[in-house]
């Protein structure tokens, strides 16, 4: 839906106008994955598939969410009841960043809002994150509370720690937050500094694909939160804040010291070899050397696939198919165990490889893929 519609619907389910509309992207991470949460470098960019809302305060305490994309009425909710755990649905999302501006001394006194998606669910294109960033960037708004666009991805990162139980990083929010248009966002998840890497893919001849295996993850599920613990006991085990202050150089000696640990050696590994790799892909692209970052996308994958476990056949299927059809490169994208993967290549080959990969998941007896192009696209953003 656009904004005009949202804005409609709003009114016909809330008998009055909106006082405005927001949106807010998902995101694809083109490489530096599972180290936002070891304090570590990531590259995401934002999708032009967006969360858009319609928010109206409210003066009684009283939360009303509506969303396009899931079945049922309006639900509503006491501000003075929201509490970490106890809404298992998709409507914690926005009710966790409500709870999360109470806890951190804002005066939200409610308010009324509905939701429409174009972010697929499940795919590993930060649709939670979405979620949560246009709802925050809204009151923030309404409310003037003056919040600075890092700070609301912080709080939304909060939310789904705490109040929805998803272990998850800082990068899905502050990529919905802050990228720019036609640029990918470098960014430091230790001290959130951020770089905006010029990314214009077409006027190189180039093209990204998403593609969506179909496969549903879902962050709060136990092998996410087990990687992350991984990490942090390697981490303690090695005598460092976090896994981003082994340096790349030191990676042997901090290996052989982990011993016999070997699934924490995987985890060490892939995270170490990832911010690396993070900022090989900023020099390459700073140099000009676009099509150079597809080897590196591929050595990302290998890492996700056989140190940190985190793939499954559909997107070894991808990245498979892909590279024996004339891809650059390519990898999975985002939390793993399903969802997406992308792929760089030739404008000249996306015909061919969209027809290699949808021919390869029929013969693989798997559902068959979303192909997308993915274009950098701008933050969240007010747009009624």
């Amino acid at each position: 839906m656009g904004a005009q519609q949202v804005r409609e619907r709003f009114t016909e389910l809330y008998g009055a106008e909106p006082e405005g509309v927001w949106a807010a992207p998902g995101r694809v991470n083109l490489i530096g994955e599972h180290t936002d949460y070891n304090d570590g470098f990531v590259m995401p960019f934002a999708l032009p598939h967006r969360v858009t809302a319609a928010v109206s305060r409210r003066a009684d305490g009283v939360l009303r969410l509506h969303s396009a994309d899931a079945p049922g009425p309006v639900v509503e909710l006491a501000l003075d009841a929201l509490a970490p755990g106890s809404d298992p649905d998709w409507t914690a999302y926005p009710a966790g960043v409500v709870w999360g501006l109470r806890e951190a001394g804002h005066a939200i006194t409610g308010a009324d809002i509905h939701l429409s998606s174009t972010v697929p669910t499940g795919a590993g294109l930060s649709s939670s994150a979405a979620l949560e960033v246009v709802v925050a960037l809204a009151l923030n708004d309404l409310y003037d509370l003056g919040l600075q666009r890092w700070q609301l991805a912080r709080l939304c990162q909060r939310a789904e720690n705490v109040y929805v139980g998803a272990p998850t990083g800082i990068m899905d929010q502050t990529a919905s937050a802050c990228c720019e248009d036609g640029h990918a966002l470098f960014l430091d998840t230790r001290d959130l500094s951020q770089r905006q890497i010029p990314f214009d893919l077409a006027a190189e001849g180039l093209r990204l694909l998403v593609v969506d295996t179909q496969v549903k993850h879902a962050h709060s599920g136990g092998e996410y939160g087990k990687r992350r613990a991984g990490c942090e006991k390697g981490a303690a085990l090695l005598g460092v804040d976090a896994l981003r202050d082994i340096p790349y150089a030191d990676l042997d000696a901090a290996l052989a010291r982990l011993g016999d640990e070997e699934e924490v050696v995987r985890l060490v590994r892939h995270v170490v070899t990832e911010d690396q790799r993070v900022e090989r892909v900023v020099s390459l692209l700073h140099a000009g050397e676009t099509r150079a970052i597809g080897p590196v996308l591929t050595e990302g994958h290998a890492s996700l696939r056989d140190d940190f476990r985190i793939s499954c056949p559909e997107l070894d299927l991808v990245v498979d198919t892909a590279l024996a059809n004339g891809a650059l490169g390519a990898r999975m994208t985002g939390g793993g165990f399903g969802g997406s993967a992308i792929v760089l290549t030739e404008t000249t080959d996306v015909d061919t490889l969209t027809k290699a990969l949808e021919e390869a998941f029929t013969t693989a007896g798997f559902t068959a893929p979303r192909v997308f192009e993915a274009v950098p696209a701008a933050g969240a953003r007010r747009v009624g």
